[in-house]
């Protein structure tokens, strides 16, 4: 396991750490046993359909050979994943413009996507386990409508994929009565675990990335010893943190490409934890930007946080400063210096700080990262005494908007 946590300025001690030693063992039991509800992405990496693996990447083609602009339909898990991938890991020469639609019920927003797709070549993809999401069911309805009259119905269903539930569903009776080519989204994984599941590969794949290289590398956590030893402790020194009475986890990130990552941290986070009124409600941070508009809470601010550091080791470029007071320097060296600064600073002042090291931001290092942080949250809120994987909050403020329509 490539991936390091540096808990050295945490203002945690080993011994700390060492005392939920037990409690870790017995979380990641129960994750791994089978017999909990939605823990089937926990053996995914290592379990993997070769076939399916083969059907994404040959349907990925197909989608590329298509289209100009691929508009994936769908909210909270089924886009925050591949969101975040295709930004991490940047779109192919070749490839289709990746965008998102259903991710908000603006008529602002939904109406410039389709002036875009009507100036391009477009396929659309929808994702929802049930079909009645209520922002995933205007925009496909609204954006298949507009499909429809661009090409004609025949050619718009060969333009529409769908991923949905197996059997059951509005989505899925749609798909089979029209025929559009589908993708299962598995019954035991949840939205917000399923980035590598057919819900987050498609999307990705599409947009050039190495889907294969990324599966390997959460084969490789997911089968990692160190998850024995140092592997959870981001878990135990988060809930640690907590009792502590940092109720804030300040995710930081000094790489923009990593800001839609941590939106989806912010969800698995969020949902996963924040429930019995208990959990860490998790913000993001794009660093060094907001130290101009965040630094001054965060160094003297209520100490109601601690700061999680996501630090991207080696840079694929750089750049030199020509001229000037800083000539000589590269921003890589600023950058790092601008996060070393940071970290002694608020840490100095009190600040529990957490840096999180990562080789590097390639697919491989990608799916580590996905599979650490899905089994970090989910053991995490098991010490919390919360299941991990349902969102009771969630449906209640669904069934009352319903109402309101």
């Amino acid at each position: 396991m490539e991936i390091k946590v540096d808990l050295s300025k945490s203002g945690l001690t080993m011994e700390e750490i060492r005392q939920k030693k037990l409690e870790i063992n017995t979380a990641l039991e129960r994750l791994w046993s089978g017999k909990e509800t939605f823990t089937g992405w926990v053996k995914l990496p290592l379990q993997q359909d070769k076939n399916e693996m083969e059907r994404i990447l040959n349907v990925s083609d197909i989608i590329r050979q298509q289209c100009e602009l691929f508009i994936v339909i769908g909210i909270g898990g089924s886009y925050l994943g591949a969101k975040a991938a295709i930004d991490a890991l940047g779109k192919a020469p070749d490839a289709p413009e990746v965008k998102f639609a259903g991710i908000n019920l603006s008529a602002t927003y939904h109406a410039r996507l389709l002036e875009e797709m009507a100036a391009k070549e477009v396929c659309l993809c929808v994702i929802s386990k049930s079909g009645t999401t209520v922002e995933t069911t205007a925009a496909f309805n609204i954006f298949k409508e507009a499909l429809i009259k661009k090409y004609g119905k025949a050619e718009a269903v060969k333009r529409i994929y769908a991923i949905t539930d197996a059997e059951n569903g509005a989505l899925r009776e749609e798909t089979e009565r029209e025929g559009y080519t589908s993708f299962v989204i598995p019954s035991d994984i949840g939205g917000r675990y399923s980035v590598l599941t057919p819900v987050g590969l498609l999307p990705i794949a599409v947009a050039g990335a190495d889907i294969r290289s990324l599966m390997e590398g959460a084969e490789v956590m997911a089968a990692s010893p160190d998850w024995d030893f140092d592997g959870p402790d981001y878990a135990a020194a988060r809930y640690l943190l907590l009792q502590k009475g940092k109720s804030v986890e300040a995710i930081q990130h000094y790489e923009p490409d990593l800001k839609y990552f941590v939106e989806w941290i912010k969800q698995l986070f969020g949902e996963s934890e924040g429930k019995e009124g208990t959990g860490l409600f998790p913000a993001g941070l794009e660093l060094t930007a907001d130290l101009h508009s965040m630094g001054q809470f965060l160094q003297q601010g209520s100490p109601i946080f601690f700061e999680t550091v996501l630090n991207i080791e080696q840079s694929p470029v750089d750049l030199t400063v020509p001229e000037g007071p800083l000539k000589g320097k590269t921003m890589t060296q600023l950058n790092r210096a601008a996060m070393k600064g940071v970290i002694e600073a608020h840490s100095s002042a009190g600040t529990p700080v957490i840096r999180i090291d990562i080789p590097k931001l390639d697919a491989f290092y990608y799916g580590q990262l996905i599979y650490f942080f899905e089994t970090t949250c989910a053991v995490t809120a098991m010490l919390m005494g919360v299941n991990p994987f349902d969102q009771p909050g969630v449906e209640a403020y669904k069934k009352e908007m319903k109402k309101e329509i």
